[in-house]
C-alpha cells in the first residue's frame, strides 16, 4: 500500500512515519514539500504519487490565532481538505482527515460520539467542521476525530507544560474544562488500522481513557515527570476559571469523545491517558529530549 502523509513534520506526521507497518510504501511530505493550501502543488503531487490512501496530518492549529486569520484557518482545515478529497478521488485512493473535539460546544454531559450534533465555538472548530463535510464528499473517506494531541514532539500542552515548569516560578492552568487526552503515538496507530480496513468509512473518534481538566493534566504532568528526573524541583500550580483566564477563541467546556466504536470496530482497547503520558516521558527520560 503507498501512503501519502501530508504534515509529515508535525507531531502527528512524525508519529505516523514510526508507527508505519513494514508493508507501507510511505509518500511523507512536509510543508515544504507540499502546501495542502496550494491547490495546484496538491493536484500534481497527488497525481505523480498515485497513492493508495491519502493521510492528511496537516493542519491550521492555533486555536487563538485563527480567530483574527480565520481566512487562512478555513483554507487549510476547509477548502484544502475538499481539494485533497477530489484528488484522491481522481487516482482512486482514500482519504483518512484527522479532526478535533472542537467541533462541539462543551454543553453536553456525557461523552461526545461520532453522530453527536456538532456546534464548534471558534474560527478553529468551525474551520475543522468544514474540513470534515469536504472529506466526506468522498464516500470512502474516514474522519478521525481526536482531543488534546500530545506527544515528544514538537509544541503541545505537555512539552509547554514542562518548558514553564523548568522557567517560571509558577503556573496557572485551568480547571473548568474537561477533555481526553491523546498521544500522537496511538494515534498514528489507530489512522493505519484504519487504512488497513477498506470496509470503514465516515466518522470516528480516537482518545486516550479517562478524562482530566487542564489542571488535572498539568499536576499529573509535574509529577511523572519529577519521578522521572525530567524536573528538579516543584512549581506551584494555581488552578482558576474559565473566566480568569480569557483566550481569543472559547474552548468548549466538556469535550470527552466516546472511542467506543473505534474499539469494536478495530477490536483494540483504550489506554488511560496517565498510562500514554508515563510512556511518553519515558521515552523522553530515555532519550533526554527535554
Amino acid at each position: 500500500m503507498r501512503a501519502l502523509i501530508t504534515g509529515s513534520g508535525g507531531q502527528l506526521g512524525l508519529e505516523l512515519i514510526e508507527a508505519a507497518p513494514s508493508t507501507i510504501e510511505l509518500i511523507p511530505l512536509d510543508h515544504t514539500a507540499l502546501d495542502i493550501a496550494d491547490e495546484g502543488a496538491v493536484r500534481r503531487s497527488v497525481a505523480e504519487h498515485t497513492p493508495d490512501v491519502i493521510i492528511n496530518a496537516a493542519a491550521y492549529t492555533d486555536v487563538d490565532r485563527a480567530e483574527r486569520e480565520w481566512d487562512a484557518a478555513w483554507s487549510i482545515n476547509g477548502d484544502a481538505v475538499g481539494n485533497l478529497a477530489l484528488r484522491a478521488t481522481e487516482v482512486g485512493a482514500r482519504l483518512i482527515h484527522v479532526s478535533t473535539d472542537f467541533v462541539f460546544d462543551g454543553t453536553a454531559t456525557e461523552p461526545y460520539r461520532p453522530d453527536s450534533e456538532s456546534n464548534p465555538l471558534s474560527e478553529y472548530g468551525a474551520s475543522k467542521l468544514e474540513g470534515e463535510a469536504q472529506a466526506l464528499e468522498s464516500a470512502a473517506a474516514i474522519v478521525v476525530r481526536a482531543s488534546r494531541v500530545f506527544s515528544s514532539h514538537g509544541d503541545n500542552f505537555v512539552t509547554g507544560m514542562l518548558r514553564q515548569m523548568l522557567e517560571q516560578d509558577e503556573l496557572t492552568v485551568v480547571d473548568d474544562q474537561v477533555g481526553s487526552p491523546t498521544w500522537a503515538q496511538g494515534l498514528a496507530e489507530v489512522l493505519w488500522r484504519c487504512a488497513e480496513r477498506a470496509d470503514l468509512a465516515g466518522i470516528w473518534h480516537w482518545s486516550d481513557g479517562g478524562s482530566c481538566t487542564w489542571y488535572q493534566w498539568a499536576r499529573t504532568i509535574q509529577q511523572q515527570a519529577l519521578d522521572r528526573g525530567l524536573l528538579e524541583r516543584i512549581v506551584p500550580i494555581r488552578a482558576v476559571s474559565t473566566a480568569e483566564y480569557p483566550t481569543a477563541a472559547a474552548r468548549p467546556a466538556f469535550s470527552v469523545l466516546d472511542s467506543s466504536a473505534t474499539c469494536t470496530a478495530l477490536a483494540i482497547q483504550q489506554v488511560p491517558w496517565e498510562d500514554t503520558l508515563g510512556t511518553m516521558l519515558d521515552q523522553m527520560a530515555d532519550s533526554a529530549s527535554l
